[in-house]
């Protein structure tokens, strides 16, 4: 049958698809996102890509995040990470997995499990390349996850890598990184106002607000990047242009349900409400704010602004000990975000711990040569085979005729590129073994049939390649024996039973498969 020209592409054959749902994301457009979403789901789905499915899935967890569906945000999350499947991709989109996850944890209140997806999506990322649009996807994740945790430091720092991943001043994406990194530094400012540390939040405030001018002016379709200048212009004494921007957004924003961005154009209006000392409004517009608030940071913040605005409306005892209150409470929780560092400190080691042991555990069941599975790993498995699965032994005919022929070298790459071969051929939770000198397993997970095929598949492979390139005149070709697992059957029998097929193969002439 012949196929479409697909362009290739990491993110799946029809990335464009996907990639159009974290556009709309990215720019705040979340209503549209979740339609974009749904199209890119079926039309993935029904062509079997699984790739960009996975893609779309994470835009759409992020724009019902950004909605407060925090609930279906976290089921997408579980379904993404509860599968091993899922995350044996790009070890760059398995980090922005695991950092989205984190964040919806983290929204939901909890921390702990929340901090333990940051670390380990640090600990990829620690040791991915710095360029691209994974690890800008990724980083960004971790940015956000972050923030949730209010851990602004690693926030930062992670905004600040992720605009470096892009070289194009004029790219969607570098715009995208410097709105949220702006994002962060107010979203910081605020919380450090709180805490009395005026001065520091003052400098975030101005270094917040020239990104935003400065992409606001080149004209980029982020109304959330205008509504945070808005904030800005509020906080920093320029009233008049906070005031044009709510008058332009708001209305707009609330009739188009963006949510996030109403908020913030909230909060500037009563900021610029209140500088120009209209309690009453000042008040009316942070109350709409606390209203469209789905966290708890949020909805603090507003409460925050409440009562400053009731203690310079009402100056009195009873105003000023609800403020005094209120601080004491946003002080507590500031000591909370500086225990989270440690924690997430802590996260972090036992990540690196369990890396460690795992690398340990895999130097201890891998073959040296082939990096293929080992004895020790057969043995393993031997006797975890299941309903449905299938060994498959495979030897190399007349591997000493090559060794004396052409050199032990020319055996050795020989292995190499049969264990290639083998480890392409290997799904999910399906294993490659090298026994040692020219004795393969394979571990799969299918009956009898499909095992069949794909042995038949692989023994074609390496007749069909061309074994001249590593040395002339060289040619390979594999027995295979096959038993599929039977009810009831003990490791040590299914192994027999391929063993007595492999010997029937060799038999035969060898270069062929034979089964039950």
């Amino acid at each position: 049958m012949n196929r479409l020209p697909v362009p290739v592409s990491p993110y799946g054959p029809f990335a464009g698809l996907a990639l159009h749902v974290h556009d709309l994301t990215i720019r705040g457009h979340h209503a549209e996102t979740l339609l974009a979403a749904d199209e890119a789901e079926a039309v993935t789905q029904l062509l079997g890509d699984r790739r960009t499915y996975r893609v779309s899935r994470l835009g759409r967890m992020y724009a019902l995040s950004s909605l407060g569906r925090l609930d279906e945000a976290l089921a997408i999350a579980e379904e993404l990470v509860s599968d091993p499947a899922e995350l044996s991709g790009p070890r760059a989109t398995d980090a922005k997995i695991m950092a989205d996850t984190a964040e919806v944890l983290i929204h939901l209140g909890r921390i702990d499990d929340g901090l333990h997806y940051v670390a380990r999506a640090m600990a990829v990322l620690d040791v991915v390349p710095r360029k691209g649009l994974r690890y800008f996807s990724a980083m960004s994740s971790l940015g956000e996850a972050a923030r949730g945790a209010e851990l602004f430091e690693l926030a930062d720092h992670a905004m600040r890598l992720c605009v470096e991943s892009f070289d194009s001043p004029d790219d969607l994406y570098r715009s995208a990184a410097e709105l949220t990194h702006a994002e962060t530094w107010l979203e910081w400012a605020l919380r450090l106002e709180q805490v009395g540390r005026t001065e520091e939040a003052a400098a975030l405030v101005d270094k917040s607000g020239a990104v935003l001018q400065y992409w606001v002016d080149h004209g980029i379709d982020a109304p959330v990047g205008a509504a945070l200048l808005a904030v800005c212009h509020a906080k920093s004494g320029r009233i008049a242009e906070a005031f044009a921007l709510v008058d332009v957004l708001l209305l707009e924003m609330r009739e188009a349900g963006q949510q996030h961005e109403a908020r913030l154009l909230h909060l500037a209006h009563g900021l610029a409400l209140r500088a120009t000392g209209q309690w009453r409004a000042a008040r009316r517009e942070f109350r709409a704010a606390l209203e469209l608030s789905v966290l708890r940071s949020q909805r603090l913040l507003f409460q925050y602004e409440l009562a400053i605005t009731a203690v310079q409306e009402f100056p009195g005892d009873a105003t000023q000990a609800a403020l005094e209150s209120l601080r004491s409470h946003v002080e507590a929780l500031w000591q909370l975000r500086l225990d989270r560092r440690t924690m997430l400190r802590q996260a972090y080691r036992r990540v690196e711990l369990e890396a460690a042991r795992t690398t340990a555990d895999l130097a201890a069941t891998s073959d040296a040569l082939t990096g293929l599975g080992n004895r020790r790993m057969f043995d393993r498995r031997i006797d975890t085979v299941a309903d449905g699965g299938s060994l498959l032994l495979i030897d190399v005919d007349r591997f000493k005729d090559i060794n004396d022929r052409f050199s032990h070298g020319v055996g050795d790459r020989v292995l190499g590129e049969i264990a290639a071969v083998l480890r392409s051929h290997c799904r999910h939770d399906e294993v490659a073994i090298r026994f040692g000198g020219d004795e393969f397993a394979m571990f799969l997970t299918t009956g009898e049939d499909e095992a069949r095929q794909i042995a038949e598949r692989i023994r074609r492979v390496i007749l069909a390649r061309d074994w001249s390139t590593i040395a002339p005149g060289l040619t390979v070709t594999l027995s295979m024996g096959l038993a599929a697992w039977r009810r009831g059957e003990r490791g040590r029998d299914l192994y027999d039973r391929a063993d007595a097929h492999l010997y029937v193969a060799k038999r035969a002439g060898r270069n062929q498969l034979a089964a039950a």
